[in-house]
């Protein structure tokens, strides 16, 4: 889907690792929320309490939940999902544009 109808915006960006990643948070009517964002080339460690979907849009990342032993490689126009109450680690080599969908 490359569009959203019928959603809320909250104006205020959500800022991390000193503006290397920057995302808006849409509210749908079901309840639903989501992030769009851009993510500069480094490396982040991220938290989650909710269990999430990572969608890259574009760009490409290399990702793994905190502890783990393998890198997984994920490209535009693929997913991964990550478990609620854990931390993951993404290290992005090209700028990489993302909707990250909160599970319920």
């Amino acid at each position: 889907m490359s569009e959203f109808n019928n959603v809320s915006v909250i104006k205020k960006a959500n800022i991390y690792f000193e503006g290397q990643v920057v995302s808006h948070t849409l509210l749908f009517t079901d309840g639903s929320k989501k992030t769009l964002g851009v993510m500069q080339k480094g490396e982040y460690e991220f938290s989650t309490g909710a269990a999430e979907t990572m969608e890259i849009l574009s760009g490409e990342l290399v990702w793994q939940m905190k502890g783990g032993a393998e890198w997984k490689k994920v490209s535009g126009g693929e997913s991964f999902n990550v478990p609620a109450n854990s931390v993951f680690l993404m290290k992005v080599p090209v700028v990489s544009d993302y909707c990250c969908s909160f599970l319920p």
